[in-house]
């Protein structure tokens, strides 16, 4: 599936221009989607030397993004108006009712992966969700 990410209020909480504190579990999260063959596409307001700064901040977190602000890798923006870009899920902070958490998020789209109530139930040892377990029950 291709997943387009917003950055300030999705990733990182919002400080535009500057780059604010990232949201728990954020990049744990966006891992994890690659993992399991998403392609990811960073979908921001943020253009020229601040767009670099949110791709490498990122990228030093352990997430290169499949596309950047546009539809695939390469796209030529210039011939095609517009700034929405073609993805089948957007994750962004202005969706209506706000942003769920990412661990919120990651069940929404693994359901049969990350059911907080069966994984402790199991007590899945291995999970990277095993301190999400314990913070909540």
């Amino acid at each position: 599936m291709i997943i387009a990410v917003d950055f300030d209020g999705t990733i990182v909480e919002h400080r535009y221009p500057e780059i604010g504190r990232v949201k728990p579990y954020a990049f744990e999260s966006l891992k994890i989607l690659q993992d399991k063959g998403h392609k990811l596409i960073l979908w921001t307001y943020r253009t020229n030397e601040m767009l670099e700064n949110a791709v490498e901040y990122c990228r030093k977190n352990g997430v290169v993004f499949w596309a950047v602000n546009e539809s695939y890798p390469g796209e030529n923006r210039e011939k095609k108006p517009g700034r929405k870009i073609n993805a089948e899920l957007y994750i962004d902070d202005r969706n209506l009712g706000g942003l769920p958490d990412w661990t919120e998020i990651l069940q929404m789209i693994h359901p049969e992966d990350y059911d907080i109530d069966l994984l402790y139930h199991k007590k899945v040892r291995k999970n990277r969700f095993r301190t999400w377990l314990k913070r909540i029950r």
